[in-house]
């Protein structure tokens, strides 16, 4: 890259042949890669003529070397899987991973943002629950800790926020559904507790509006993060009422529709492809037991790896420059369309 400027570690990455989280822990300790690693690493910054914003590194090392992941509910496979990722790499990189869950409660997940204050992180990942978080509780906090929101944005708070495109998530299954057979109603929770659900709803009125369609919403009853009963009963319900009547449901998230389809193998309905089949379902998300349903479940994925390795990418930048970014970014990554049995 001669001639070009490297302003930063992710430039000296990308032009050296090293990996991010490598180059990170060099940098925050040079025994601490092995000595062939660290032989290239400063043949590197002789050929590129590159140094790290020392300022920065000093700051930082006045920190811990600890990084905080706060999830809504981690027993919930979707926030357990990008976890997993995001620890992974944090360790890589030299760093101490505090992970925690806030159990779905804004209570718990206060608690949880005052623990990692008090153990001064170097910095924080973090996925608020959005409907039910105190917003200004969590607004303080971004001001005073270096914090990177991933899968649910409150707006303006953070340094960065690194997440989903629902409106290509929505797209992609309500046009599939719609050239495949009878246009989609749509499935989901009264009150949701991911605001996820609402940029979905929208998405989802405007794709039918589109492919010349009236959007039918079916909403159901139930609070919290127990998804997949609330999908059953809720199936339950709109079966008795005789609401479901087209033949093809768009569930809002995987874990409702792994709820309806319990529902419906309870009914001695058969969901799938097939002309014999009474249902088609499908959903959004890719959870990681999707593909284990019976049938499994056509769905729009997630980019987990995508959205685990910006988030923790954006974490270092933020470190590096001192805690704060020149303007706050927002990046999302497209949804893929999963073709499986159910639709």
């Amino acid at each position: 890259m001669p001639g070009e400027t490297i302003r930063n570690m992710e430039d000296f990455a990308s032009v050296s042949g090293i990996s991010r989280p490598t180059v990170s822990k060099y940098f925050n300790n040079p025994d601490s890669v092995r000595p062939k690693t660290r032989e290239r690493i400063e043949a590197a910054l002789d050929r590129y003529d590159y140094r790290p914003n020392i300022y920065a590194v000093n700051q930082n090392r006045q920190q811990t070397k600890n990084i905080g992941i706060v999830v809504p509910f981690l027993s919930d496979p979707f926030f357990s899987e990008i976890a997993r990722t995001i620890e992974t790499l944090v360790i890589e990189a030299g760093f101490r991973p505090i992970l925690l869950s806030s159990h779905g409660t804004s209570e718990q997940e206060i608690d949880n943002l005052e623990t990692l204050r008090s153990v001064k992180p170097a910095g924080v990942l973090f996925a608020p629950l959005g409907r039910a978080s105190d917003k200004l509780a969590i607004e303080t906090f971004c001001k005073n800790v270096p914090t990177v929101l991933f899968d649910s944005n409150l707006d303006g708070m953070g340094e960065a926020f690194i997440g989903s495109d629902n409106a290509s998530f929505v797209n992609q299954t309500v046009e599939y559904l719609c050239r495949s057979g009878t246009p989609p109603c749509f499935f989901e929770m009264r009150t949701p507790a991911n605001p996820n659900a609402n940029k979905r709803r929208t998405a989802y009125i405007e794709a039918m509006e589109r492919e010349g369609h009236d959007p039918v919403v079916h909403k159901v009853s139930g609070q919290g993060w127990g998804f997949e009963e609330i999908g059953r009963a809720g199936a339950h319900a709109a079966f008795d009422a005789g609401e479901l009547t087209n033949g093809t449901v768009l569930c809002s998230n995987d874990r409702l529709a792994i709820g309806f389809l319990a529902a419906a193998y309870e009914r001695g309905l058969r969901v799938g492809r097939g002309e014999e089949c009474d249902l088609r379902v499908a959903s959004h998300d890719d959870h990681p037991f999707s593909r284990f349903t019976c049938p499994s479940l056509t769905t729009a994925a997630h980019d987990y790896s995508a959205v685990a390795k910006h988030s923790v990418k954006s974490m270092f930048e933020l470190i590096e420059s001192g805690g704060h970014l020149n303007a706050r970014e927002e990046t999302l990554y497209p949804a893929r369309l999963i073709l499986r049995d159910s639709a």
